[in-house]
């Protein structure tokens, strides 16, 4: 399925077709998760576990920065 990209305000958005909303069983005011994964970038519906997981994720890429760092050099 073709996306556009397009001007909302002063940020870019992309308008998601009725059909696209229905497959991913969501509505207007849900929230989405964009995954970058190896194939590309994935849209996914909300999930409190996931969520969570994620805001874990994030603490541990922030605290041990340094350290994330030298593991990908090698």
């Amino acid at each position: 399925m073709k996306l556009k990209i397009t001007t909302i305000g002063n940020s870019a958005g992309v308008i998601l077709p009725r059909e696209l909303l229905a497959r991913l069983r969501v509505e207007k005011g849900d929230e989405l998760y964009a995954l970058e994964t190896p194939d590309g970038i994935r849209l996914t519906t909300y999930d409190p576990t996931l969520a969570a997981q994620m805001e874990v994720a994030e603490q541990v890429m922030r605290k041990r920065r340094v350290l994330l760092h030298k593991l990908a050099e090698s």
